[in-house]
């Protein structure tokens, strides 16, 4: 078989034919319904993790999430959590004392008082810590819970000025 074989059919057309990107988006599938899957492993049912995330994701606060879905502002932490959002309420030196009481280093009262977390804040704290947020659960409430940036985007990018705004007047 020779190279003009080969060629045979070949042709040179003037336009391209856009068979577009194959996706596979299961976004369309209401937030309840793809939670729903998850509902034994998170603390509330898929119906009340959906509405805290649709809240939560419009910018109000936990507590005002809860109230809406109707559970425990406690439960609706843990829920967006185990999704994957840092709500953690101690700082690093706090979560380090945090860790210390687990792995037995320190008494409660001792950690609670060296912490100054609240009864709440460091039940919280201590969930954070011994629960590992649910990586398809995280996916599932991706499109709901992004900023819209991508990666490496400057949400203040707008506010700051370049190095070519640096001239003398």
């Amino acid at each position: 078989m020779g190279l003009s074989d080969i060629a045979a059919g070949v042709e040179v057309t003037a336009e391209q034919r856009d068979c577009g990107v194959a996706t596979v988006d299961e976004t369309d599938a209401p937030l309840s319904e793809r939670l729903a899957e998850y509902e034994s492993v998170l603390p509330c049912d898929a119906e009340a993790a959906a509405t805290v995330v649709d809240v939560y994701a419009e910018g109000r606060a936990i507590g005002a999430a809860a109230r809406v879905a109707g559970i425990a502002p406690t439960t609706a932490a843990k829920t967006l959590h185990l999704l994957g959002e840092q709500v953690t309420p101690l700082g690093p030196t706090a979560r380090d004392v945090i860790r210390d009481w687990l792995h037995g280093d320190l008494a409660r009262t001792e950690a609670l008082e060296l912490t100054g977390a609240t009864e709440r804040e460091f039940a919280l704290a201590a969930y954070v810590e011994t629960h590992d947020p649910i990586p398809d659960a995280r996916e599932a409430v991706a499109a709901e819970l992004s900023s819209g940036l991508g990666e490496g985007d400057d949400p203040l990018a707008e506010t700051m000025s370049g190095v070519s705004d640096l001239r003398e007047s």
